[in-house]
């Protein structure tokens, strides 16, 4: 156990501490107020406060973990040794910036809170973040820094033995809709002959009704392979499905469909399954537990994860709405457009509401990469460079990496070829030496 003395115990140093010391390095961690107590502990200790007590394990501490509210932070973002960090603390502390602070402003994502400029439907810009300015958004920080912590505690107590954790992955496969053509309806599906016919997309119009009459196979109906590749895998793939109305951003399934039910039911009995909340529900928790009802009543238990449509998210009310409605995980914290680290994290981390000072239940698990950010580079060379770049990133400290797929990205359509071979390197990714 690494006990902890500081001036005072606060909700966000308690928080920050046990996501580094407990969830990161694997390490019970306690707090005191009481010299005695500290001097009497003969295991792992450090001090984190204004001034050290004598020759112990000392961080010079940085306001934010005291605080209350939102402030205006000076952040002056320096290099440290192969990566970056801010919140210096000078000479006498043990590492050079004050990694528990650093880490309590990117996991709460202190600065989504601030005023800042969003995209089209409202998302928070990569563009507009630390790392992405800074040039660290496609390093695991947080989990770099502790492990950097780590090494530094390590020299002070050598025969402490910290546990070793393992790099893992955990595959999200998400179905904004499962088919293509099949279970659209007679309105939409003559709204797509219409449109087909008008745009001179008669290779589309042919293949629409070669599905709906039964001689082709749907594209989007790619599950029997998603199957075989869970059998082959020791990690657990999260299947999300879309059980929401149809509306101007999702369109997806009717769930009243027998065979659309039916497919949910196949698939979880070989994979987990979340709900893909709809786009409207990012702020609307009367339809989100709706939503989630709906789901519950397929799968015949209760919903474990969440992720949202168009990966939105608005903090803090849409993780607010998802502790409500007990909710204990979600995959939506990342960015569409870039490869990288949103939270700065490769570990789990439970969502800190910033306005209420508490520590919730939910535990938001960031994904590092969706699948069509790889279309940005032309060759198979360059997208498999890309991948094991993130893979190897991840590695180093051992954390988890959690890709997002499509259904529609393993059809056999053009723009997605190579896309399987990909996606079998992540899995074959767990197999060779970190």
């Amino acid at each position: 156990m690494l006990l902890v003395y500081t001036h005072k115990i606060s909700p966000r140093l308690k928080y920050v501490f046990k996501h580094i010391c407990t969830r990161v390095l694997g390490i019970k961690v306690e707090f005191t107020t009481k010299i005695e107590e500290f001097i009497a502990h003969d295991s792992l200790k450090m001090s984190y406060t204004k001034q050290h007590l004598g020759n112990e394990f000392f961080i010079k501490s940085n306001d934010i973990l005291f605080e209350q509210g939102l402030s205006d932070i000076e952040i002056n973002v320096q290099k440290w040794e192969n990566t970056k960090c801010f919140f210096f603390n000078g000479d006498k502390s043990a590492i050079p910036f004050d990694i528990f602070a650093a880490s309590f402003y990117i996991l709460s994502r202190y600065e989504e809170y601030l005023p800042q400029r969003k995209d089209e439907y409202g998302r928070f810009l990569a563009t507009e973040s630390l790392a992405y300015n800074h040039g660290f958004l496609q390093q695991p920080v947080v989990d770099i820094w502790a492990y950097k912590f780590k090494a530094a505690i390590q020299k002070q107590f050598p025969d402490f033995k910290f546990p070793k954790r393992e790099y893992r992955i955990k595959p999200i496969i998400d179905v904004p809709s499962p088919y293509n053509y099949k279970l659209k309806g007679v309105m939409r599906s003559l709204g797509g002959t219409l449109k087909d016919f008008f745009r001179f997309r008669f290779k589309s119009l042919y293949n629409r009704y070669a599905v709906l009459f039964g001689f082709k196979h749907d594209p989007f109906d790619t599950f029997k392979y998603i199957i075989n590749k869970q059998k082959q895998s020791k990690f657990k793939f999260l299947v999300f499905f879309f059980v929401g109305s149809y509306s101007t951003f999702d369109k997806g399934i009717n769930i009243n469909k027998r065979k659309y039910v039916s497919l949910i039911k196949h698939v979880a009995d070989y994979c987990e399954v979340g709900l893909k909340a709809s786009y409207f529900s990012v702020k609307d928790v009367v339809l989100l537990k709706k939503e989630k009802r709906q789901m519950e009543d397929v799968i015949n238990t209760s919903l474990k994860a969440s992720r949202f449509s168009f990966s939105k998210l608005s903090l803090p009310e849409s993780y607010r709405n998802l502790v409500q409605l007990e909710i204990n995980e979600d995959y939506t914290m990342g960015y569409i457009d870039y490869i990288g680290f949103r939270a700065g994290s490769c570990t789990p981390f439970l969502f800190y509401d910033l306005d209420y000072e508490v520590q919730t239940p939910l535990k938001v698990c960031p994904f590092h990469l969706m699948d069509s950010v790889l279309l940005k580079t032309t060759s198979m060379l360059d997208k498999k460079k890309v991948l094991n770049t993130i893979i190897e990133e991840i590695k180093r400290v051992n954390g988890e990496f959690v890709p997002i797929f499509h259904n529609y990205t393993f059809s056999n359509t053009a723009r997605w070829n190579g896309f399987k071979e990909l996606f079998n390197n992540i899995l074959a990714s767990t197999n060779e030496e970190a």
